[in-house]
């Protein structure tokens, strides 16, 4: 009785997706630094076979920067070796994955400040100088 190609015989089978995401964040690269524009790439919403995910991260590397957002749940924001290339993980409170994109931008929108927030930040400011007085 012969072996399938399958993950249970040894031999995962590719969906062959990692190559074209390569080639999707080169192009998003190139936007970002001819017209500014960002790119969020889900790779939830591309399907990949077991170990192509981690084989992707490994090909683009860790950079230096690697930040943490708590907000209904953790959120990871990892730079990868290839600058203007981020990996962000929104996990839910049990730790499951529940989305996870590239962002090709110069800083993750989820790190920027909401201007709406800023705002708030102000009037805190204007508080705590009235009780400091």
């Amino acid at each position: 009785m012969g072996c399938e190609v399958s993950a249970s015989c040894g031999t995962e089978i590719e969906t062959g997706n990692t190559l074209p995401i390569l080639h999707e964040i080169q192009h998003a690269l190139q936007r970002l630094i001819k017209e500014g524009e960002t790119t969020t790439i889900d790779l939830r919403a591309i399907p990949l076979a077991p170990g192509e995910e981690q084989r992707l991260e490994t090909l683009l590397g860790q950079g230096e920067v690697k930040a943490q957002v708590d907000a209904l749940g953790e959120t990871t924001i990892q730079e990868c070796g290839v600058a203007g290339v981020w990996l962000i993980t929104h996990f839910n409170s049990e730790e499951e994955i529940l989305g996870k994109f590239i962002e090709v931008t110069s800083m993750p929108s989820i790190l920027e400040s909401q201007h709406e927030d800023i705002r708030e930040g102000v009037e805190q400011l204007s508080r705590l100088l009235n009780q400091a007085q």
